[in-house]
């Protein structure tokens, strides 16, 4: 079963640039879209109607702002749109899909690197979220939490780790609240299969510069797992073949069908 990750940067944009027939080509199982930035009235046709997937979208009330989606090629049992917190429910942040023998939970985490009260508003969603992945681990379903987490856990998920120690995204708090989670028993795939790795994992790349050009990344876009869910997991790579967008895909494949 193959699971894919991907900050789209706008979904109307990416399918300029190809990323629904990358998708189409991709043997992709379920492809889990943040930052999609459109009204449902908005996405394009093509995308609604994508052959052998169910989609499933979930908008920011706000136009051309954040907003989730999710490909499956099973319907799912169960949708849920939002975790019950109002202003960020209101902002597209929080989809889950639940099948017979699993859950695909997709997050597009705040970021707070445009001002201090963004920051402050990232730290609030930390606060509300976390017993939500609380709940979620003790239920015996198999779950993995897909999205864009805008937060790099160690100096091996980014390129210029010591310079951006005070940056939102890898400031101390964050990086505790990651070890938090990993603590309660959540798995990072990526890091599960490859613990050694560094600059091959990388996700985002900033516009400015040669950022891109010289692999200066961040790997922030991750695949979270339950431990039954993790130990399923096979093989994990970063698609950087073609670009739609200043993220690029995580893919991984799970062992088990599950579906």
């Amino acid at each position: 079963m193959r699971i894919v990750s991907a900050n789209v940067n706008g979904i109307r944009s990416a399918t300029t640039k190809g990323f629904l027939e990358w998708l189409s080509r991709s043997s992709s199982d379920i492809v889990c879209l943040q930052e999609i930035k459109a009204q449902l009235e908005d996405i394009p046709l093509v995308a609604k109607e994508l052959a052998g997937y169910t989609p499933y979208f979930f908008p920011a009330e706000k136009k051309g702002y954040a907003g989730v989606g999710i490909y499956s090629k099973h319907p799912a049992q169960k949708v849920q749109y939002g975790f019950g917190n109002p202003q960020f429910d209101a902002q597209g942040r929080y989809l889950q899909v639940d099948f017979a023998n699993f859950r695909v939970v997709n997050m597009y985490f705040p970021s707070g690197s445009a001002s201090a009260d963004k920051q402050a508003d990232k730290f609030l969603f930390l606060q509300v979220i976390f017993p939500i992945l609380e709940k979620l681990l003790q239920d015996p379903l198999p779950c993995v939490l897909c999205g864009d987490w805008n937060m790099a856990h160690t100096k091996d998920d980014l390129k210029n780790w010591q310079g951006n120690q005070k940056n939102s995204g890898f400031l101390p708090e964050e990086r505790a609240w990651l070890s938090s989670v990993y603590a309660l028993g959540w798995v990072d795939v990526y890091r599960h299969l490859y613990p050694l790795a560094t600059g091959e994992g990388y996700t985002w790349w900033s516009n400015r510069g040669q950022a891109y050009a010289n692999n200066v990344g961040w790997r922030i876009d991750l695949q979270v797992a339950s431990h039954a869910m993790a130990q399923g997991a096979q093989s994990a790579s970063v698609f950087k073949d073609q670009k739609f967008s200043d993220h690029a895909p995580l893919v991984i494949d799970y062992a088990q069908a599950f579906f």
